[in-house]
């Protein structure tokens, strides 16, 4: 008997068999479902302990964890046990929602404090975060034998996330450069594309969007025409994530960039006559087809009209509109699809959102923090988070394959097949430097005035650009 059991849950851990199978045989010998889990669980910790790597080399030590509130923390959480039962590491944590936790996070780094060994980042937090001395070039821990499990499988992590959370430090140059320092572990990502409301949108007698005038057509009939709906939801609060997501998705579809580069400095090209053609289409979107509160908009309030029924359709991350799948009014209405906003271009650009795990360079504890890294965001970690719990996108291709990922996806019309059709041509499109931040602010406050009618499109971007140019040049980042 025991052997039956530890094959049928080696043949799901290698995803030769599906979830309902494994538990219907499972309960054949008497075992339920949380015990299925519980030895499952068991077994791929055993599993690792197996190798001739040395799990245990910190065994007493004790770490401790930033997070953000999160669907992806609690699937981390939730698993913790099984790291403390292979490693012998002892771990704690602060778990802070996200309006402050980014901010929490900058006091423990800038103060040099010893409290913290591993946190919740996002890419373009390295930038700040790893120029200043703040973090571990993981390269010294992924490049080490002695370190890292041969069967961690680095390579195995989506390239285009690797390069993007990996930067030099120079301003504008390209990341994932052979002399790039690896800031942060890929963990869970996020593109954005669009979702829509099938309801609504068959009561309308609509298909999805084809392009970027289609959306702005339907998105325009559908909030003159529906009662108590309106056509799209996008983020328009002055932040660095308003422009992020969907705008520069959009934006560099159709062949605008943020910066260019000349004789090694960077130049704004935010206002080139590429960005100023979008942008017009963007603003006049959202000002026929938008929310009426627009500028007001995080991804909170995207993601909650959309699974209200406020909205018919949003451009955001995938991942905003899969969590309105539970406990939502639309839950089950959401269709997912992928979106190529210029009718010229021949696939979709979204820019990414990148949930990464860094090591803080004041860590007391380094060797233990790599360990509960690698352990996160190994193959068999993430497996588990994306088929028992809610860790999606995973950053491994390998699970995207795993049979029993993708019938738990094919509950989700259209995920898997917008996430092959996005996912190419899906990675961090802002050029590097250490303004980010103030830059995007910026920019998303340019996109109010210009939703306003305070200024036109093309004298908003083009103060816009001066502007940054002058911030640049302040910084000796520019001439």
């Amino acid at each position: 008997m025991a052997d039956k059991i530890n094959d049928t849950l080696k043949a799901f851990a290698a995803g030769r068999m599906g979830r309902r199978e494994m538990l219907a045989r499972m309960g054949q010998y008497g075992i339920g479902a949380a015990a299925a889990t519980t030895l499952l669980n068991r077994m791929q910790s055993s599993a690792l302990a197996a190798t001739s790597y040395d799990w245990m080399a910190q065994k007493g030590k004790s770490i401790k964890l930033l997070m953000n509130k999160h669907p992806y923390t609690d699937a981390l959480l939730k698993h913790i046990d099984g790291f403390k039962t292979l490693t012998g590491i002892d771990v704690t944590y602060d778990v802070f929602p996200e309006d402050v936790y980014f901010d929490k996070v900058t006091a423990a780094l800038s103060s040099k404090s010893t409290t913290y060994d591993v946190f919740m980042s996002g890419a373009y937090q390295t930038w700040q975060y790893g120029p200043a001395g703040w973090l571990v070039d993981l390269k010294k821990f992924i490049n080490d034998p002695a370190e890292t499990s041969p069967d961690y499988d680095w390579d195995g992590i989506l390239p285009n996330l690797r390069a993007s959370t990996a930067w030099s430090g120079v301003p504008g140059e390209a990341l994932g450069t052979a002399n790039a320092k690896q800031w942060a572990l890929p963990w869970a990502w996020e593109l954005n594309s669009i979702a829509y409301n099938k309801r609504i949108l068959d009561a309308a007698h609509m298909e999805p969007p084809k392009d970027l005038p289609h959306l702005i057509e339907m998105a325009a009939k559908i909030s003159k025409d529906v009662p108590g709906v309106y056509g799209i939801g996008a983020r328009g609060s002055r932040s660095w994530a308003t422009i992020h997501a969907g705008y520069l998705s959009a934006f560099s579809n159709y062949g605008a960039r943020d910066f260019d580069t000349s004789s090694g400095k960077l130049v704004p090209a935010m206002n080139s006559k590429q960005a100023k053609a979008f942008t017009k289409l963007w603003i006049e979107m959202l000002q026929k087809g938008g929310p009426k509160n627009w500028t007001t908009y995080t991804w909170y309030e995207v993601a909650n009209d959309l699974g209200g029924g406020t909205s018919a359709m949003v451009y955001d991350a995938d991942s905003a509109a899969f969590f309105q799948e539970k406990g939502t009014k639309e839950a089950g209405n959401i269709v997912y699809h992928a979106f190529t906003p210029d009718p010229e271009a021949s696939r979709p650009t979204p820019n990414v959102w990148i949930w990464s795990l860094a090591m803080s360079n004041f860590s007391r504890q380094q060797a233990a923090a790599w360990k509960l890294m690698q352990w996160a965001t190994s193959t068999q970690q993430l497996m588990l988070g994306a088929t028992k719990a809610d860790l999606i996108d995973p950053t491994r291709q390998v699970v995207w394959d795993n049979q029993d990922f993708k019938t738990r996806m094919q509950g989700y019309p259209g995920y898997l097949d917008q996430f092959a059709a996005s996912s190419p041509g899906a990675k961090i499109y802002f050029t590097p430097q250490p303004l980010f931040f103030n830059v995007t602010t910026n920019w998303a406050a340019a996109l109010q005035k210009m939703y306003s009618n305070q200024v036109s499109v093309e004298d908003g971007l083009d103060q816009l650009a001066a502007d940054i140019k002058s911030q640049l040049s302040n910084a000796g980042i520019t001439d």
